[in-house]
């Protein structure tokens, strides 16, 4: 795969180092990459392997761009808010190198389409937010021997790996053979991420693309990278295979892709929306506001720092995270409200009480967004 005189003068920076040179940019350019996510990770990822010349770049992402992904999802602009992230990214990326081929596919990954999806490429790179799709794309590239780019996010810590048995390190489920109990670990919605953190961890998950393609420096296969941002620090955790690993092990049980919601525990969406009994809408909680006869109180279980940022007249505030320190402030023969972002916290919180002895409890289905949506517009959605 020749390069011709505009992309000679475009890599230049590249082809004078001597670990590159002309022949590694040409296994860059014939080199092809997935990108699963088109979001935080994914926006460096697929910048920067279009600049440094990656020949053909696929974007498998099912989302539109929304206002709360602009802090951090570099590749799409004001302008793109409610179009496809996909199409968004490959517009983008046009305006960086039209060298570089981008294939988009606007769906969500499954365990019918995956392999389809990742068979034709030569490197996957895993810049999605949730743990399902993580053992979907861990399991089919393990079945495919692809290599797996890992990286992940959280409030102001980021972790970067390369899964590859067939190169003889572990696989994602060697890491992590139990994915947590839902609710557990909180979304990037929930808990927050520092803005530039996906670039961070995204710009070495493209770093080790690179490297994978013209096959120089030593890979993050077999080790763990941690980041703290708060700390400016990064840790290096040894990473061995685990024999007994169902899917890379010895002895492997896994041999097609299965169902990843029901192993994570998550329960499939209702054909038809059911009503919860434990739940009360926005509407419900405007009523208890004005009328004081009804006898129910509202509490919102969200944090300071979101209370600060958005809250309802008159709603006092009682954090989750305080909530079994300031138990006492509650009268468990009184009706009440609960209410948080977006239903989440709510209904934990709600389940705590209950075990303490509380009987008259709901939870506000949609929290505070859905106020701010259907209620009072003046309220922040944040």
């Amino acid at each position: 795969m020749e390069l011709n005189n505009d992309e000679i003068r475009r890599y230049s920076r590249h082809l004078i180092l001597p670990e590159v040179g002309l022949a590694g940019q040409k296994k860059i350019k014939a080199t092809t990459v997935l990108c699963i996510g088109a979001g935080g990770l994914g926006s460096p990822i697929a910048m920067y392997l279009a600049a440094a010349g990656i020949g053909k770049l696929g974007i498998v992402d099912f989302d539109t761009v929304d206002y709360s992904n602009l802090q951090r999802q570099i590749l799409h602009t004001d302008a793109d808010v409610g179009r496809p992230k996909a199409q968004s990214a490959k517009e983008t990326i046009a305006g960086i190198n039209p060298n570089c081929e981008v294939v988009i596919y606007n769906t969500r990954i499954t365990s019918e389409n995956a392999l389809d999806l990742i068979r034709p490429y030569d490197i996957v790179v895993d810049g999605t937010d949730n743990f399902p799709t993580r053992y979907l794309t861990n399991d089919a590239c393990v079945l495919l021997k692809k290599p797996n780019v890992y990286g992940s996010i959280f409030r102001f810590e980021g972790q970067a790996s390369v899964f590859a048995p067939h190169l003889g390190g572990p696989c994602y489920r060697c890491l992590y053979p139990e994915p947590p109990p839902p609710g557990m670990v909180p979304s990037c919605a929930e808990g927050g991420v520092l803005g530039v953190l996906p670039g961070i961890v995204g710009c070495i998950q493209a770093t080790e693309i690179l490297k994978l393609a013209i096959g120089k420096g030593t890979s993050l296969v077999g080790r763990l990278l941690l980041f703290n941002a708060l700390d400016m620090k990064f840790r290096e955790l040894k990473l061995r295979r685990d024999l007994q690993c169902p899917i890379c092990g010895e002895h492997p049980t896994i041999k097609e892709l299965g169902d990843y919601e029901m192993f994570c525990g998550i329960a499939p969406e209702p054909a038809a929306p059911q009503s919860n009994p434990d739940e009360v809408t926005v509407q419900d909680m405007k009523k208890a506001l004005d009328d004081p006869k009804l006898g129910i109180k509202v509490v919102d279980v969200r944090e300071p720092d979101e209370y600060e940022i958005a809250r309802v007249k008159g709603v006092p505030l009682l954090p989750l995270s305080q909530i079994q320190q300031r138990l006492t402030e509650l009268d468990p023969n009184q009706h009440y409200y609960i209410h948080c972002k977006a239903g989440v916290r709510s209904l934990k919180a709600l389940g705590f009480l209950r075990e303490r002895g509380f009987k008259y409890l709901k939870s506000v289905k949609g929290g505070i967004t859905a106020w701010s949506d259907e209620i009072d517009s003046s309220v922040p959605r944040y």
